[in-house]
């Protein structure tokens, strides 16, 4: 049976080599974080990251979009630090 409720959310990014890198670091958390009421799943179209959460209820539905929105921003972030500055070698 499929979750009642289900959200689809979109992280478009200037190039393809960040939507990638950001894809690699969540979708290791696919399967992993998933629970009885809730699961999700990650995949990349071009410059797009697309994670989809869906869930039997709101609330775990609500959990389940802020959680996945915590791990594409930590992703974003460590992506930020692990970038060359412009102009180094």
């Amino acid at each position: 049976m499929r979750p009642a409720h289900s959200a689809s959310l979109e992280f478009d990014y200037s190039e393809e080599r960040r939507a990638r890198v950001v894809e690699r670091s969540v979708a290791v958390e696919e399967g992993e974080i998933d629970d009885a009421r809730s699961g999700a799943r990650v995949d990349r179209e071009g410059r797009t990251v697309v994670v989809t959460v869906e869930a039997d209820d709101l609330v775990a539905l609500r959990a389940g979009v802020n959680s996945w929105i915590r791990l594409v921003e930590t992703a974003e972030r460590v992506a930020d630090v692990g970038e060359p500055l412009s102009g180094s070698a």
